[in-house]
């Protein structure tokens, strides 16, 4: 049997995340507590024990996500890849299970990137919204009517599969998107935090994260 390993990109982070992890397993503590030197402040006791909008900190979900990730793949026995993947950010998660990057080195590159786009975020907040069950030329118009009409960015970022696309802009952009069809306001899903940065990432604007499934969806 062969054997591929998905890892999550940003937007599956939860309170308590990896706690169960670091109280049973004395590799998944030491491995945490690595983390906490690499990065320069104890990112553990925010995942443990902080609140949701803690974590939705970019600077915080990022190497969250990365880290309980990977801690969970080298827990498994025989994790030996035959494929792996990552959606966005998992990527890096990828590559460490794939032994293309060491733990080490991974985890500094999604802090820096983290830090980034963090600094991005508090220049310009803005904001990201799932679209579920529409056609994506109808979302597509929706931005094109929202921008000509207000002038708020607000653009199609990600294709995520048929029914499912990404909106991402300013703030009051994806809002009046959100609200300004029946379909796409029982559809939409939305957060406005500062995640990655889609529509204007040159000009400092960072979006917030997009709720794309359910918890259960997710592989790792």
């Amino acid at each position: 049997m062969k054997h591929a390993y998905v890892f999550l990109g940003q937007g599956s982070q939860f309170a308590g995340m990896g706690k169960n992890l670091y109280e049973n397993s004395a590799f998944a503590k030491k491995l945490f507590e690595q983390a906490n030197e690499i990065i320069g402040f104890r990112i553990s006791d925010i995942m443990f024990n902080g609140t949701e909008d803690e974590l939705r900190q970019t600077k915080v979900t990022q190497p969250a996500i990365f880290l309980h990730s990977v801690i969970v793949f080298k827990g498994i026995e025989n994790n030996k890849p035959d494929m792996v993947a990552g959606h966005s950010l998992g990527e890096f998660s990828a590559l460490v299970a794939n032994g293309v990057l060491s733990f080490e080195d991974g985890l500094q590159l999604v802090a820096a990137r983290a830090m980034a786009m963090q600094r991005a975020c508090d220049k310009q907040p803005s904001s990201m919204a799932a679209i579920l069950g529409l056609e994506d030329g109808k979302v597509e118009e929706i931005c094109v009517a929202v921008q000509e009409e207000t002038k708020e960015v607000v653009v199609p970022a990600n294709y995520n599969c048929p029914g499912q696309l990404v909106i991402s802009g300013s703030v009051r952009g994806v809002e009046i998107a959100c609200e300004s069809d029946e379909g796409c306001r029982r559809q939409a899903r939305t957060r406005a935090s500062g995640g990655r940065g889609v529509s204007l990432a040159f000009d400092g604007v960072c979006t917030g994260r997009a709720e794309n499934c359910d918890r259960e969806d997710y592989v790792l």
